[in-house]
């Protein structure tokens, strides 16, 4: 009996010395480190980042508003810009919307009315909307009844693509992306515009990207 007790103690005083040391090691974390999107943050690697996407957006909203298809367009052209024909081919891990989001609205913006951006990515809310309305859930809007969905002139397509190299010896790797956009005419099927954008990036020691 003496002994089991004895057992008990001990176990108590390893657990409780145990505990006691781990809320004296743990220590603070790393303070926020606030960096600008539009340049190399300071965890960098060969994929991606935000730079890229802000710089060849950039490119394109001011390539795409100087197109003749574009500017000699007897009326602002209607244009689905998306992710849905813009497919990711690479060996780098990013949000295709990224791209397509960015360039939608900055080109919306810059615009000033010469195109008509259609919002095929939330086609779901219009569709619910006229459901509930033609089921008398909700009432019309001020401008009557809900109208049919436009159709589009020109939509985005394009693709990332990726070639990667490695050296063994040296721990290096080496990546370079071609990405390219491409605005198609409905029906027809005709490129009226494209561009290519290239990066190269090299580094000793890659990071993850999720």
């Amino acid at each position: 009996m003496k002994n089991f007790l004895y057992l008990i103690c001990l176990l108590s005083f390893c657990f409780g010395g145990c505990d006691s040391k781990i809320r004296v090691e743990n220590t603070r974390g790393q303070p926020t480190l606030m960096e600008d999107p539009q340049t190399t943050g300071a965890v960098a690697g060969v994929g991606v980042e935000s730079q890229d996407i802000i710089s060849i957006t950039d490119k394109m909203m001011r390539d795409i508003l100087a197109t003749s298809a574009i500017t000699q367009h007897p009326e602002p052209p209607r244009v689905v810009i998306d992710s849905s024909y813009f497919r990711n081919e690479s060996s780098s891990v990013i949000n295709k919307n990224l791209f397509t989001d960015r360039l939608r609205i900055e080109l919306n913006r810059a615009a000033a009315g010469k195109m008509v951006f259609l919002a095929r990515h939330q086609s779901g809310m219009t569709e619910n909307e006229y459901k509930l309305e033609q089921e008398e859930v909700v009432t019309e809007g001020t401008q009557g009844e809900t109208k049919q969905a436009l159709g589009y002139d020109y939509r985005l397509g394009g693709r990332i693509a990726s070639l990667d190299m490695v050296d063994p010896k040296k721990g290096t790797m080496s990546r370079y992306h071609q990405i390219t956009f491409e605005l198609i005419e409905r029906g027809s099927g005709v490129i009226v515009w494209s561009n290519i954008y290239e990066l190269k990036k090299s580094a000793q020691d890659d990071i993850i990207y999720r």
